[in-house]
């Protein structure tokens, strides 16, 4: 705003109608003056002070007193800089550079979630500074106030506003007023003094809001499937076996992986009040077979039986630091002598010693702290009662799984041939140009595929996709012994393209026994079982298209016989 001399009318007419509007109001600073007679005399006190009154300098008289000019003489002290810093707002000219640095800065830093007083002011005021050597004089101490001034209360009051806009979702925030020169804090701050809020940071807040507004369809997916089975499996009424059987098809959330893989194996009773007890019972029962059998391993009617599974242990996955724990090669030890004393039909047969892993480990990894590999934790830090129901579930589980397929481990392992046999019938439907490529160049499918359907196809997955598998197989009623002919059908038909590659036996049995599966993940497993429930759709009403080639071998064999 421009000054005006009192001496100078002319400069009434140039004055800005910008100019902050109103009138002297007299207080507890500056209480009226009182004329002799009781009449308020309407003159400022800075302006009796000075000994001057109307346009001339003396007092106002006649018509010339009721003039709007006068009044305005009479009234312009009061918004001189020393009365009120207010005014310095006004006076000053505040560079549309500084204030749109400002305004971004408040925006910038209120987007990252770090806004704070003091980063701001530094920043407003490198700003300002900066600005100012160029815009204003240097020696224009008033005009530089002035600017300063605005820009510390501009900032107090976006301060203010930000603070109000998070004090719903924060109460860390501290509570002050803005304050300007002359006007007391009312957080008890001296006057003068600017009071700022200070603000914390925000920032972790902004990422939970982001996570929750974000739309992750495969997150959503998982929650709504761990819910599903929560619900299917620790149901008021028992687990719901048929409707988990579903659910478990697709794959089995980590965190209730062991305890579906207990029911649905048969170990568990799907009566929530019948858990616990029988849980306790069963690990009681393998603890007394231990007591019972397990020092009988050195006589001389088991010495070959102990002798062969100490052999075969460290030779299980041997890539994996787990299985060659001492602690864990004994647990292996006695759960397989065990099963071979309880078992003398078949008694231990190599190959059986994989078909606990998938147990162990995913019974260890229910008892471990959260968020510690399986495969390097170390076992004998995990609590010893917690460590024998580890070792007694393995047993369990492994001993309801073979008794569907035992006669893939009795004398000449009977049921492996015929799921060999049945693999080459179902092959020659599905791809004949790859069953033909093998025949041509001498492979027999007993080759490749007894280790297969020997170790459930634990040789050539790695062991996470054969926990995955497991899943699925524990959901079909006839998993391990039926539906994995199909498993391994589609196993082979995936790696066809590859196979018709190869030009001679070496190159194929090579690859056969070498599968090219390091790098595997659930999605390609998912695409296997998919295949593999397809080929079950089509030739399991029609079991007869598995064994023509059997037939006319067989009624060869009765013509011969009579």
């Amino acid at each position: 705003m421009q000054s005006v001399d009192s001496n100078n009318g002319k400069n009434f007419w140039k004055k800005s109608n910008k100019m902050i509007p109103g009138r002297a109001v007299y207080g507890a600073m500056h209480p009226p003056i009182v004329q002799p007679g009781g009449k308020i005399k309407q003159v400022s006190p800075l302006k009796e002070a000075r000994g001057t009154g109307g346009a001339k300098g003396g007092a106002p008289t006649g018509e010339m007193s009721e003039s709007f000019r006068n009044y305005w003489e009479s009234v312009n002290d009061a918004w001189e800089c020393s009365d009120d810093e207010f005014t310095s707002l006004a006076d000053g000219k505040i560079s549309n550079d500084v204030a749109q640095s400002t305004a971004l800065s408040v925006i910038n830093r209120h987007r990252s979630g770090q806004l704070t007083s003091s980063s701001i002011n530094n920043t407003a005021r490198k700003d300002f500074a900066s600005n100012s050597s160029s815009s204003y004089p240097t020696d224009n101490k008033k005009e530089g106030s002035a600017n300063t001034a605005a820009v510390s209360v501009a900032l107090s009051f976006s301060s203010e506003n930000f603070t109000s806009t998070n004090s719903s979702s924060t109460n860390s925030c501290n509570t002050a007023a803005t304050t300007t020169a002359g006007v007391p804090s009312a957080a008890g701050g001296s006057p003068g003094t600017p009071t700022h809020f200070i603000l914390p940071s925000n920032h972790h807040q902004h990422n939970n809001l982001r996570e929750r507004l974000t739309h992750d369809p495969e997150r959503e997916r998982e929650s709504g499937r761990l819910e599903r089975f929560e619900e299917v499996l620790h149901g008021s009424k028992g687990a719901n076996v048929a409707e988990l059987r579903k659910l478990s098809w697709s794959g089995i959330p980590p965190k209730l992986r062991a305890d579906t893989w207990r029911t649905l194996n048969g170990y568990l009773p799907a009566n929530n009040e019948r858990r616990e007890e029988t849980l306790g019972r069963k690990r009681e029962e393998y603890w007394n077979f231990v007591k019972q059998y397990y020092h009988t391993r050195h006589d001389d009617l088991h010495t070959d039986t102990f002798r062969q599974i100490h052999i075969d242990i460290p030779r299980m996955s041997p890539l994996i630091s787990l299985l060659q724990q001492p602690t864990v090669q004994e647990m292996f030890e006695r759960i397989l002598f065990i099963w071979a004393i309880r078992h003398p039909a078949s008694g231990y047969v190599q190959g059986i010693n994989d078909l606990v892993i998938p147990f162990f480990v995913v019974f260890l990894s229910d008892v471990i702290p959260p968020g510690k590999a399986v495969d390097t934790y170390d076992v004998a830090c995990v609590n010893s009662r917690l460590r024998d129901g580890v070792e007694a579930d393995s047993f369990w589980c492994l001993s309801r799984l073979l008794d569907g397929i035992q006669d893939n481990y009795t004398f000449a392992q009977p049921g492996i041939q015929t799921r060999v046999t049945q693999l080459r019938e179902l092959v020659t439907r599905i791809d004949d140009g790859l069953h033909r490529h093998l025949e041509r160049h001498g492979i027999d499918y007993l080759q490749f595929s007894f280790r297969w359907f020997n170790n459930v196809l634990m040789r050539e997955l790695p062991l996470s996709c054969t926990v995955r598998l497991w899943d699925t197989l524990h959901a079909e009623q006839e998993g391990f012994s039926h539906f994995l002919l199909y498993v391994a059908a589609a196993f082979l038909k995936h790696f066809s393209q590859q196979l018709m590659v190869q030009t001679d036996f070496q190159g194929l049995m090579l690859l056969l026994q070498n599968l090219p599966t390091s790098n595997w993940t659930d999605s390609e497993i998912s695409l296997v079982v998919a295949e593999a429930f397809r080929l079950k759709y089509m030739f399991a009403d029609a079991p007869k298209h598995l064994y023509n080639s059997q037939q006319p071998q067989q009624q060869q064999h009765l013509y011969y016989n009579k």
